[in-house]
């Protein structure tokens, strides 16, 4: 695969399920990518495989909740691989609770991640867009739950639905600059923050069959996402391919919200 030569990525959550397979994906079509994470160890792992495989892939840990760090990680990407093209928000977190009991820890944490740090990155790499003249693309990774009602789930669609309309906006702001902002909404994805909501061997089937008891319908094309369907949706939207595109949401959940 090829397309991005010469370009440079900076990837958000690049030590979890999405983000790691938008680094490869990202990296087998050409470009050189930033891989940012405040797990170091496991980000170290995931950049080390990468780079075994002949990939431009350098580890970056960093919090997207520290406005502070993110503006030196920020420095740090462009100083050692150049001016960023593409930015991609897949940092994230879940925690489970129905609404009225969710505590405030739940609740900041998930904001803090999903949706602030979200603006933190976004503010970062598009000033410096601007900075340079403008162009360049960024797509954050974002949910079905953002438009979809779901038990449990109250502080992460939330948080999920704010951070699409966030880059909505920007996206309005920035298109005179040339700089396209998307947006990929998953369902049900093969990672670790699917299989934390099952709790026991039933989970799978459970999501492919859907929960009358919670509102929840199946998902019609009868399985779970790869990680690699979000990370070649998310890489459409940031290539030339998708050069008249902007302030879309591209969802895929294999049909599980309906298509509404």
């Amino acid at each position: 695969m090829s397309g991005m030569e010469g370009k440079v990525a900076l990837v958000t959550g690049a030590a979890g399920g999405i983000g790691a397979a938008v680094v490869r994906s990202l990296g087998e079509r050409g470009a050189a990518v930033a891989a940012v994470d405040r797990d170091a160890e496991r980000l170290a792992d995931v950049v080390d495989k990468l780079r075994a495989d002949g990939l431009q892939a350098a580890a970056f840990p960093a919090d997207v909740t520290s406005s502070a760090e993110v503006e030196a990680v920020v420095d740090r990407v462009e100083y050692t691989l150049g001016p960023l093209d593409f930015l991609v928000n897949a940092a994230g977190v879940l925690r489970l609770s129905e609404a009225r009991a969710l505590t405030d820890e739940d609740w900041a944490v998930t904001f803090a991640v999903n949706t602030t740090g979200v603006f933190f990155v976004s503010r970062a790499v598009v000033n410096r867009m601007i900075g340079r003249g403008g162009g360049g693309a960024l797509v954050t990774v974002a949910s079905n739950a953002a438009g979809t009602a779901r038990v449990e789930m109250a502080a992460y669609a939330a948080s999920k639905a704010a951070a699409t309309m966030f880059t909505k906006c920007l996206g309005l702001e920035v298109a005179k600059e040339g700089i396209r902002c998307n947006l990929v909404a998953p369902g049900s994805t093969e990672t670790p923050m699917l299989s934390s909501m099952w709790h026991d061997e039933s989970g799978p089937r459970g999501t492919i069959d859907g929960h009358p008891d919670a509102y929840r319908v199946g998902i019609p094309l009868g399985k779970i996402a790869r990680p690699e369907d979000v990370a070649d949706a998310v890489a459409f939207l940031l290539s030339d391919q998708a050069a008249h595109i902007t302030m879309h949401d591209l969802t895929v959940d294999g049909g599980a919200t309906l298509g509404v």
